[in-house]
């Protein structure tokens, strides 16, 4: 019985997609079949198979759950293309099987490979563990040192710091400054957040008012009026690249590095977060309104708009409440801040 609901569930979710979707659209010259093997990614993968990489759940026949709890995949796994009664493309995953051999009888062990991730980890790395945003709710909050040791003024490795308002149950901190304010370009009195620009790491070592902190690591030169954060450790979520359920508008708000233009493989970040229903996984469409500018019959200046183009995509990896970051995982141009981001 739970086999039929299911089955009977699976066929409603696809008819509900296909009645508001258009058919998947495979890669050109897709492969019937797939060998996983390391440095791999669920995006790549996806592009080796669909034109349209975010609609990797529904080729899997995915659900909600599934798409934040997805199956790992592992290097050695074949991944293989097939077609339903009606036609339609799906995938399945086979588990580090190999059509060439005979099945014998194994002892099976645990996995001890690492799965594939959605996109490369080493260019989101630093980006999960650092604080990138500060609230504006949490701003006048935030603890904050008021005092460094005698006879400094910036602070380094093994200097004591006195920090006033600090948690006594939490030991170790994040050091950070202020950076720019961001604010929403689609809305320029909405204050969305300051940058956090990194400093380093201290240890609460005697809680108190003001609290003694030692500096643990350092970045960047810490000092008076510089603030902190509790250290937390980044949630590593399985996510699986899927486009957006409501329809998101917003814009490329900074670029990673302080450069005014990127391109595939660039950090950006973007005007719409949590709040606005952006979800880790989600993929937003780049696009950049264009102006020429012509002159009219009496040799006037004047500014024609024509229709917005598609210049690239982003894969949204970490949210906050107002701000989202995202790695642009195609492009076909330069990326620049005030693109314009959507649901694809």
């Amino acid at each position: 019985m739970n086999r039929i609901l299911s089955a009977l569930a699976l066929s409603i979710a696809a008819a509900l997609c296909s009645a508001s979707e258009p058919p998947i659209r495979l890669a050109e010259n897709v492969p019937d079949r797939h060998i996983v093997v390391p440095g791999d990614t669920l995006w790549g993968i996806s592009g080796k198979f669909l034109k349209e990489p975010w609609r990797w759940p529904e080729i899997w026949r995915m659900n909600k759950e599934q798409i934040k709890n997805p199956h790992r995949i592992y290097p050695g796994d074949v991944i293989v293309l097939e077609y339903d009664a009606n036609g339609n493309p799906q995938l399945r995953h086979l588990q580090n099987v190999s059509s060439s051999k005979k099945l014998q009888p194994r002892i099976y062990s645990e996995q001890n490979s690492e799965a594939i991730p959605p996109i490369p980890p080493n260019v989101i790395e630093p980006f999960l563990s650092e604080p990138l945003i500060v609230e504006t709710e949490n701003l006048n909050s935030a603890p904050r040192i008021v005092a460094t040791q005698e006879g400094r003024v910036f602070l380094g490795n093994g200097d004591k710091a006195y920090v006033d308002n600090a948690d006594p149950a939490q030991k170790v901190w994040q050091v950070y400054r202020n950076g720019k304010a961001l604010y929403d370009p689609d809305n320029p009195k909405q204050l969305l957040g300051y940058e956090a620009f990194y400093l380093g790491t201290a240890i609460q070592t005697r809680p108190g008012s003001p609290a003694t902190f030692e500096i643990n690591t350092v970045k960047e030169e810490m000092g008076r009026g510089d603030r902190l954060l509790p250290m937390t450790r980044p949630k590593l979520v399985d996510y699986v690249p899927h486009k957006p359920d409501v329809q998101i508008n917003g814009r490329v708000i900074g670029m990673y590095g302080g450069v005014s233009a990127g391109g595939r493989g660039s950090i950006v970040s973007i005007s719409r977060g949590k709040m606005d229903g952006l979800e880790i996984g989600h993929v937003l469409a780049l696009e950049r309104d264009r102006n020429f500018v012509q002159r009219d019959e009496n040799d006037r200046k004047m500014k024609v708009a024509i229709p917005s183009e598609r210049i690239g995509l982003i894969f949204v990896f970490r949210t906050f409440d107002r701000v989202s970051y995202a790695l642009v995982v195609q492009s076909d141009g330069p990326v620049e801040v005030n693109d314009f981001v959507s649901t694809p």
